[in-house]
């Protein structure tokens, strides 16, 4: 299984980039190659100042090795080895009015010290972050959601867009970090669903990705915007920011286990404010967003 997900992200990565920097028009990915010393590595892709990709970043890992005494802690195992693979993005574009987009699909292994498989599952999704709200643009994001989601089992979209909702909260702010998508985790073989299925599927989400990004970046990449429609993006990062900071799992399982800072904190935006006290105005297209954020409602 191992060989044929770390095969597929690699292809899927290739596939990703192209379609960006032909988007772009400018900018191309750098490539940096690394190795973890405890074992594995990883192929990072970073595109910065385009045309259109302020920041951006597509990478995949295959790390393996001891888990780390505070990793054991808390997957409450013991003394065990662990090997990890995943392709992880993030793309922040210069206009305020193309949504900031990010999406990870993962696997993961735990082994016994004589390499004997104790534990599996696949994780992952895609969720979008706008600053400007435009509800065609979640509805066709959702919607491409759910058509992949679909052809595995009617029940996976509903279950899985709560999650994202849920996950992707900032609770400290009281509200979403964005519009949601999709988000999975520990999805285990069972009596009606073996490892392969569970790959076929997130393997769908992971071929939907480029049809639900792609043609809203191009929508919007193009249309004018002033300061204050850049001030407002910056704020906005600013929450995106604390989220990955504060919350997220795959971030703290990155530092936790020695892995590559940039490669982690590439998702962090290059241009971001905090300012005390911000509220947006009353009625304005920004109030507009963040009620949505403080009130996730369902876009299909």
């Amino acid at each position: 299984m191992k060989e044929q997900f770390v095969s597929y992200i690699k292809n899927l990565q290739d596939q990703i980039t192209s379609k960006l920097e032909a988007i772009d028009g400018k900018a191309t990915f750098k490539e940096d190659l690394w190795k973890r010393a405890e074992g594995g590595g990883g192929r990072t892709r970073v595109i910065e100042d385009g045309n259109v990709i302020e920041k951006g970043g597509v990478n995949i890992s295959e790390v393996h090795g001891p888990l780390a005494p505070a990793m054991q802690q808390y997957f409450n195992v013991g003394d065990v080895d662990f090997f990890a693979c995943g392709l992880s993005l993030v793309i922040h574009p210069k206009n305020p009015y193309a949504p900031t987009v990010h999406a990870n699909w993962r696997y993961f292994e735990m082994l016994d010290k004589a390499g004997n498989l104790v534990d599996s599952w696949f994780g992952g999704g895609q969720d979008l972050t706008p600053y400007y709200l435009f509800e065609e643009d979640a509805q066709h994001f959702h919607q491409t959601c759910k058509t992949a989601c679909d052809k595995h089992d009617p029940e996976f979209y509903p279950q899985y867009k709560m999650r994202c909702d849920e996950y992707f909260y900032n609770a400290h702010r009281g509200e979403a970090r964005g519009l949601g998508g999709l988000f999975f985790d520990y999805l285990k073989a069972t009596d009606e669903r073996s490892m392969q299925d569970w790959y076929n599927f997130v393997t769908e989400v992971g071929d939907s990705f480029l049809t639900a990004y792609a043609p809203i970046l191009e929508k919007r990449k193009d249309l004018a915007y002033g300061e204050k429609e850049r001030d407002w993006q910056e704020v906005r990062r600013g929450r995106y920011v604390e989220f990955n900071l504060v919350h997220d799992k795959g971030t703290l399982f990155g530092l936790k286990t020695n892995g590559r800072i940039e490669s982690i904190l590439m998702s962090l935006p290059p241009a971001v404010q905090w300012r005390y006290d911000h509220h947006p105005e009353p009625g304005s297209p920004e109030e507009k967003l963040v009620d949505v954020l403080e009130n996730p409602k369902d876009w299909v």
